[in-house]
């Protein structure tokens, strides 16, 4: 009997220590140390300024993960935080997949109109597996699971910085899944003295705690909460972009949490990141979670030895404070704004402020250039006469009062009749048009007021008009929304092959969570029309509707950095703005990733090149904040599209670098360039046309 129960206790150890084991087969030397004693991993890693971070992670299931958290200097350690949990919340509805809505690439769609579960997902510590990417090193610890989800906790350290990323990286068997998740740090002891905030009026908020305080829903700024204490404070920030699925506004729905108890599903006191799974009640797509996809929960920590003010400035530094930095050469301009101050104020009765909101708001934003798209609904596009020259009117003359030397605010509209689905004219001055024409009305007008008015009835005059005006126009939110289908269904006409018709416009629709970019809705698009030979382009464009400070804005934002070397002057027109896009020169970026020159072999973006062998030198200057993770080299021969891909993880956060790349382009028509940081922000080149 003895004997077996000896047995029986040695057995039971080495079933306990399997089920802890740490694996260090794909672990390299990057800088980073990692060691394990039992069912404990620390872990070191070069954090920047001289700085070292260590984590200490325990796998016993009955002990926090996070024993401690600390960043020291020459082996002399200081402790931010002990005793977390990461903890995760899984929303699991369907989704609709209908052809007719556009398929994955749906944004009609109203989720939590329809059954979904909410559930915290479980964490059983068992095995872990140390590696490394470039100056990234990665734990991963098995198995989370959550309703029809199942996975992985990986957390990345980064060479370079206090900053680790926490991720449930889950996937289902299940087909037409749609997913939300709430994420944070949860602890059952006194972690944190206060925490701290900024709230939307650009002032810290720091309030002490006591674990017995119920959670609440926070409205923040920067999207960001701080937990703080005596040796410092750690920040908890989601991705600035790809954690914010699509809608039509972007209301600040308190995308952070504090608290004990939260949703009753995570017991103790936690601080986190949220997503309001109503939305703005409109439709309310949520996250695409294609079966066996993995997708990236996740939520990044920056770790200071200083205040909440300190560390928060540094999360700030992220998103240039949430706005476009400037670049040499080049003047931002967004485009795609329902803001409709001309028939909601202007014409509405009420006054007219001297200072718009949505006019600072946008300018705080590093705007140069605004492309407006009024009348979009509340306006008269098609008539009468006189109501629709007098809104027309009152856009010119507030788009021209509104407008400086430095910021340049332009008429624009989704026009939406003629071609199909939902396209973006855009004239290099004002033009008075009507959107219909009656028998025996002229197509061209003079008035004695106003001068020459357009009379638009057919496709074929739409097309005229934007020839005569040297205008240009774009598919707005191709493939999807109330343009599914298009432009792919008019790719033959004749509008659409005419050099006013600039292409089609990007935002990050749809959203899912396993992908390492935005929008490959449009991006394979832009491949498509350049594989159907047509040289087409694609801008970048927001399609919001409210724009206030108390709003998430920059979320929501994406910009194209055009090559001007100054803002055109209202007075004058704006034909430089449509001929740098109508040229393809120009570059989009979510903000974080900045591409200060592209060449290859000597041409830039628009341009064409002859090459002889195929063989190419592709040149690009990067910028960036948080570290890249990759770049791809994207060309096609008119029938295929094949991509390069290019890791970049050995960089570190906040870098700027030139880099020159071989590329065998032989028999190839086009080529473009995309470049992606660990945060899914990213931006991306026109195209560059080949010859032989």
């Amino acid at each position: 009997m003895r004997k077996l129960l000896i047995l029986v206790f040695i057995f039971c150890s080495a079933f306990s220590y399997a089920q802890q084991s740490i694996n260090f087969k794909l672990f390299k030397k990057n800088g980073t140390t990692a060691v394990a004693k039992g069912s404990v991993l620390t872990l070191t890693w070069p954090a920047g300024n001289g700085k070292t971070g260590r984590a200490i992670l325990d796998l016993n299931q009955n002990n926090p993960l996070f024993t401690s958290l600390a960043i020291g200097n020459r082996g002399s350690y200081q402790q931010i935080a002990a005793k977390l949990d990461p903890a995760f919340i899984l929303r699991v509805g369907s989704r609709t997949l209908s052809p007719s809505s556009g398929g994955w690439d749906v944004f009609f769609d109203r989720v939590p109109t329809r059954p979904y579960s909410t559930n915290a997902v479980t964490f059983n510590k068992q095995n872990a597996v140390v590696s490394t990417k470039g100056a990234q090193t990665i734990v991963t610890i098995s198995a989370l699971e959550s309703s029809i989800f199942k996975g992985n906790l990986e957390i990345t350290f980064y060479n370079g910085s206090p900053m680790f990323n926490v991720a449930a990286v889950m996937s289902t068997e299940k087909d037409s899944t749609a997913i939300l998740y709430d994420a944070g740090l949860v602890t059952k002891t006194d972690v944190w003295n206060s925490v701290a905030w900024s709230d939307v009026g650009n002032q810290l908020q720091r309030e002490a705690i006591s674990k017995s305080d119920e959670s609440i829903n926070l409205e923040v700024k920067y999207r960001t909460v701080i937990g703080e204490n005596a040796g410092g404070s750690l920040a908890l920030f989601p991705a600035p972009h790809q954690y914010f699925y699509p809608l039509d506004e972007a209301f600040n729905l308190k995308f952070t949490w504090k608290g004990r108890n939260y949703l009753g599903l995570i017991p103790g006191y936690g601080i986190g990141i949220r997503q309001d799974p109503l939305g703005d009640k409109r439709y309310v797509p949520w996250f695409n979670a294609p079966p066996k996809t993995k997708q990236r929960l996740n939520f990044f920590c920056l770790l200071s030895t200083q205040k909440a003010e300190f560390v928060l400035a540094e999360v700030k530094k992220f998103t240039h404070n949430d706005s476009y930095q400037h670049l040499p050469g080049y003047k931002t301009m967004a485009s795609h704004f329902h803001n409709e101050f001309i028939s909601d104020v202007v014409l509405s009765g009420k006054p007219v402020p001297e200072k718009p909101e949505f006019v600072d708001v946008l300018k705080k934003a590093g705007l140069d250039i605004v492309k407006l798209a009024e009348f979009h609904g509340p306006g008269h596009p098609k008539g009468p006469d006189s109501t629709r020259i007098k809104e027309l009117d009152a856009l010119f003359r507030q788009t021209e009062r509104l407008s400086d030397q430095n910021f340049l605010l332009l008429q624009g509209e989704e026009a939406n009749n003629f071609y199909g689905g939902h396209w973006l004219a855009f004239f290099p001055k004002p033009v008075y048009w009507v959107m219909s024409r009656k028998e025996n009305q002229p197509f061209l007008m003079n008035d004695p007021r106003f001068g020459k008015v357009y009379h638009v009835g057919t496709q074929d005059e739409m097309l005229k008009l934007l020839e005569m005006e040297k205008g240009l126009a774009w598919t707005a939110h191709a493939r999807t929304k109330a343009s599914t289908g298009y432009p792919d269904q008019y790719k033959d006409e004749g509008f659409f092959k005419s050099e006013t018709f600039m292409g089609a416009a990007w935002k990050a629709i749809p959203a899912d969570l396993s992908l390492p970019t935005l929008s490959k809705r449009v991006l394979n698009l832009m491949d498509d029309m350049a594989n159907w030979g047509l040289k087409k382009h694609v801008i970048s464009e927001a399609d919001i509707f409210t724009i206030t400070h108390r709003n998430e804005m920059y979320a929501h934002l994406n910009v194209n950095y055009l090559q001007l070397d100054k803002v055109p002057s209202y007075k004058n027109g704006w034909q430089p703005v449509l001929d740098a896009i109508r040229k393809g020169k120009f570059f989009v970026s979510t903000g974080e990733v900045l591409i200060p020159s592209f060449t290859i072999n000597g041409k830039g973006a628009g341009e064409t090149l002859k090459l002889n062998a195929g063989k190419a030198i592709v040149k690009m200057e990067l910028s960036w904040t948080f570290p890249l993770s990759f770049v791809e080299i994207v060309s096609g021969d008119g029938d295929k599209v094949y991509r390069e891909h290019i890791d970049l993880n050995h960089t570190q956060a906040f870098g700027k670098q030139t880099f020159n790349w071989p590329a065998n382009l032989a028999n190839r028509k086009w080529v473009r360039v995309e470049a992606w940081d660990i945060a899914t922000n990213g931006a991306f080149t026109q195209m560059v046309w080949l010859e032989k």
